[in-house]
Formats: structure tokens, C-alpha cells, sequence
């Protein structure tokens, strides 16, 4: 698959178990430990996707999420949350995210995702 994929989550826990999934799956794995972090390394990687954490300090994952779609408008983001209250999934949906994922995830989840990346732009646009 290869695809360059950012995961952004203020969890070392989370990164650490995104970053075994996805390099399992063949991913080039960056992270970024908040919404501000992520943005950053964002624009410096340009990754075909982005898993992001929705509550984070600093920058949440909202506000991270406005900033890469201003950026990119092509940008892949799919939003990562335990706190998955209706509200807060439909304004990542309404600014942007492709998907929304409730922690804790299960690999076939990330699997799909990464499928939808691949058919709707993803590397090859």
C-alpha cells in the first residue's frame, strides 16, 4: 500500500499502537502529539492520510483538522475520538473529515479507511 499517513493524538499509547498497526499495513508513519504539532508536520510530509485525535491540548483536533483542509483542501483526514458525541463528529464531517472512527479502534476499521484513501485520492490524486 505505501501510503504516507500522520497520526495525530496527545496519547504516547495511541501513536505508538496507530504506528504498529499501520507500518504493519506498510505505511510511512509521522506523528504529532497535538493539533498545532500536527499541522506543522503536515505541511512539511504532505501524507496521503491523517488519523486524527479530535480532544488534544493546544490545538484540537477541529481546529487542526480547519487549518490542513485551508491548507489542502484535498487532504485526507479522518478523525479519531472517544469522545464521539454526535456534535463534535458532525462538525469534523461538515468541515472536512472523510471519517470518524470511536476509539478503541479495531484494525479492520484503520483497514477500511485506508481503502477509502486509496480509491478517493490518496497518493495518486
Amino acid at each position: 500500500m505505501e501510503l504516507r499517513v500522520l497520526v495525530c493524538d496527545d496519547s504516547m499509547l495511541i501513536r505508538k499502537k496507530m504506528k504498529d498497526l499501520l507500518e504493519g499495513l506498510k505505511c510511512c508513519v509521522f506523528e504529532a502529539e497535538n493539533g498545532s504539532e500536527g499541522f506543522k508536520m503536515y505541511k512539511d510530509s504532505k501524507p496521503d492520510a491523517v488519523f486524527m485525535d479530535i480532544v488534544m491540548p493546544e490545538t484540537d483536533g477541529l481546529e487542526a483538522l480547519r487549518l490542513i483542509k485551508e491548507y489542502d483542501d484535498q487532504a485526507q483526514v479522518i478523525m479519531l475520538s472517544s469522545a464521539g458525541t454526535a456534535t463534535k463528529v458532525l462538525e469534523a464531517l461538515k468541515r472536512g473529515a472523510i471519517d470518524f472512527i470511536q476509539k478503541p479502534f479495531e484494525i479492520e476499521q484503520i483497514k477500511a479507511t485506508l481503502e477509502k484513501v486509496v480509491h478517493t485520492g490518496g497518493a495518486d490524486g
